[in-house]
């Protein structure tokens, strides 16, 4: 609609005691279940104060409307999943190509794990579509990818690069959605990213003998 600002979407004020910590925890807790269980139209801060057990005063002291506290759940699982995947790729313990293969089984069993909660959170963007993330966890997420592509492809010119991330990416996520979304996929989970992660290894081989 003209004229609407955007939704003030940042949290009212940061917990500092334990106690506070806890109670915020608890507001999101509640939150993710009344997601999963009633979808994001009949998710109110209402219902989330009654399941969190305070009052809907006590929830606005730290989360200013619906909006900021389904925001707040999707950059938390933004920034669960980055920090796992990040933490993968980074680990030089490993051969660069067992980590991409352990990237892949991590994405895709995240997905899994997380289907539900994605699915509402996906219905719930609307709410929280004009929100800005001053710090976005897949801003790192690009970046850990980007270093790694040069570390196994250094001889390759910097757009093949990025051509050949975005495509694992890509890959990989629609990959994942799909295996998330269809059962008869999902059962076979673990075969299906064996797949995905051997064929990314021999693009890479591919890659990196014609570089």
């Amino acid at each position: 609609m003209a004229g609407r600002g955007k939704p003030g979407i940042s949290v009212r004020k940061a917990p500092r005691q334990a106690r506070s910590n806890q109670l915020v925890d608890d507001i999101l807790t509640a939150a993710a279940r009344v997601l999963a269980e009633q979808g994001a139209h009949r998710f109110t801060t209402a219902r989330v104060a009654e399941r969190a057990g305070v009052s809907v005063g006590s929830l606005y002291q730290y989360f200013p409307n619906k909006a900021s506290i389904l925001f707040r759940l999707q950059t938390d699982e933004w920034r669960q999943n980055v920090e796992l995947l990040c933490g993968i790729l980074e680990d030089r313990s490993k051969p660069p190509l067992e980590r991409l293969g352990n990237l892949v089984h991590a994405f895709v069993r995240s997905e899994l794990e997380e289907a539900e909660m994605r699915v509402a959170l996906a219905d719930a963007a609307p709410f929280y579509r004009d929100a800005e993330l001053a710090d976005d966890p897949r801003e790192r997420a690009t970046g850990v990818m980007r270093d790694f592509m040069a570390e196994v492809l250094p001889d390759l010119p910097v757009d093949r690069r990025e051509i050949a991330m975005e495509t694992i990416k890509m890959t990989m996520s629609e990959t994942g959605k799909r295996i998330s979304e269809e059962r008869h996929l999902s059962e076979r989970s673990e075969v299906y990213a064996d797949a995905v992660a051997d064929m990314f290894c021999a693009y890479l081989d591919r890659l990196s003998a014609n570089g």
